[in-house]
């Protein structure tokens, strides 16, 4: 597959800290007066989608105010959590192919996460400074599809590829018109894709620059 660029999601395609990021949501809704236990395998199901919409998966009986408090902070708890952990949550062979891909092609990140949380992610995979561009739904408040193209246009990108692992990750992808890759380790099923894979690293068999 030619490319001139790799954007990425972040959840079940680089990292998954879902066993972290439930405590983080549940001490945040004990402090707001709210008892709910939500497990790593909900979290699975749920992220991908913006940060509004988990919200409303996670917490249906709770008002919009009282989901907005929880989330900001949940959001922060989970946030400390992860700049403090010193196990690495990405998928094997994630680090180093994206830095021998980098020297061929440009690897930006597109993720419906919070603002901040794309930087704190790859500064904990230790891929920082092979990371051309990004965005997120909570720098804007676009959705997936708008920010891919919004990445692909700013950048020029002619054939650009987005690797995700849900099915949200493929709509989003070819609403953007961008090809879509399939990371069949992480945490969904699609319908369809472009190419799969089933192991991070063989994205640098899989892909050639243009």
């Amino acid at each position: 597959m030619k490319t001139d660029a790799l954007i990425l999601d972040v959840d079940g395609t680089l990292w998954d800290t879902t066993g972290l990021v439930k405590d983080s949501w549940m001490l945040a809704a004990a402090d707001e007066g709210v008892n709910v236990t939500i497990t790593a395998d909900d979290l699975k199901k749920y992220f991908g989608k913006p940060m509004d919409e988990i919200a409303r998966l996670v917490f249906p009986e709770q008002s919009e105010e009282r989901r907005s408090a929880i989330m900001k902070r949940g959001e922060r708890y989970e946030e400390e959590v992860l700049e403090t952990c010193e196990e690495d949550l990405s998928y094997p062979g994630v680090a180093d192919t994206i830095r021998e891909l980098s020297e061929r092609i440009d690897i930006c990140v597109v993720s419906n996460c919070q603002s901040g949380y794309i930087e704190l992610a790859c500064k904990k995979i230790g891929i920082s400074k092979f990371i051309r561009d990004h965005e997120c739904f909570g720098d804007h408040g676009l959705y997936k599809a708008e920010n891919i193209r919004l990445v692909a246009e700013r950048n020029g990108y002619k054939h650009p590829v987005y690797l995700g692992d849900i099915q949200g990750d493929a709509d989003a992808s070819h609403e953007a018109g961008v090809r879509f890759i399939h990371a069949a380790y992480g945490f969904g099923k699609v319908k369809e894709a472009d190419a799969v894979i089933n192991s991070f690293s063989e994205l640098k068999e899989l892909l050639e620059n243009e």
